[in-house]
């Protein structure tokens, strides 16, 4: 009985040998608590640059959107709800990243992993898009722009309205010129005026029954709105791209922390 006892207790002894020793939170430089340390503080700065991507995003629909209904693709708004949806994810993101934390979840912290790569492709995506649509964007109006002054005005109230707009902020007349409106569908239903109320300089009811330029402005609202756009455009680049770069540090350290956590010991 002495001689099994002996043996068996010496198996035993061998098996536990071959078991890979766990190692502890702080064994090394990038240590549980350590990694844990880093994401917290991550969280708080993808907190902060969450709110500031989602203001630039809530700002470009709020005041930038005012010339929407003239675009004649939907990529411009389209970048800014991206922004807004990568955004707005930081609240609930941050607070599960802390939960996993926490609790040491691997199935949080996976989840975690998941959505900050999502928020990157989000603000990456829009960031892309906007580069893209930057040097697109000229072309396309120019080729458009025109069509649109000349085919909406006065039949379609969301473009009428951004037309009179865009001609008295930006002191211009027609897309390309005061004398494109001539050859609209509107000058057909009202003769007498030669071009929209909004051409004026000093809008009064019937201003535009004179075309003389002490009364009118000449110079076409293309090449103004084309800037305008594309200014804003760059704007949202540099904060799509710029804003990427940080979910990339929060999801390497989060897959390091996820790997580690089964290797780790209370």
């Amino acid at each position: 009985m002495a001689v099994e006892k002996k043996k068996n207790g010496s198996a035993l002894l061998s098996k536990k040998k071959k078991v890979k020793p766990r190692k502890s939170r702080d064994a090394d430089c990038c240590s549980v608590n350590f990694l844990k340390c880093v994401l917290h503080i991550f969280n708080v700065v993808f907190l902060f640059a969450g709110i500031g991507v989602l203001c630039v995003g809530a700002w470009t629909v709020s005041s930038r959107h005012r010339y929407v209904a003239l675009l004649p693709t939907p990529t411009y708004p389209a970048i800014a709800y991206l922004l807004i949806v990568a955004g707005a994810s930081g609240v609930p993101l941050g607070a599960l990243g802390c939960c996993g934390l926490k609790t040491e979840n691997r199935t949080s912290l996976l989840c975690y992993t998941y959505f900050l790569l999502i928020t990157f492709i989000l603000e990456a995506g829009a960031g892309g898009l906007a580069y893209y649509y930057e040097v697109a964007v000229e072309p396309e109006l120019k080729a458009e722009l025109n069509h649109t002054f000349l085919s909406n005005y006065a039949l379609d109230t969301v473009a009428t309205d951004a037309i009179d707009r865009m001609q008295i902020e930006f002191k211009c007349c027609g897309a390309l010129g005061f004398a494109d409106w001539r050859r609209s569908a509107w000058h057909e239903h009202d003769p007498p005026l030669l071009v929209p109320d909004s051409c004026c300089k000093t809008v009064t009811p019937r201003c535009g029954k004179r075309d003389h330029p002490s009364n009118i402005y000449y110079t076409g609202c293309v090449r103004h709105f084309i800037n305008h756009i594309r200014d804003h455009l760059i704007i949202l680049a540099a904060v799509g791209v710029g804003m990427s770069v940080i979910p990339i540090f929060g999801f390497l350290f989060s897959c390091i922390l996820y790997v580690k956590i089964k290797h780790v010991i209370d």
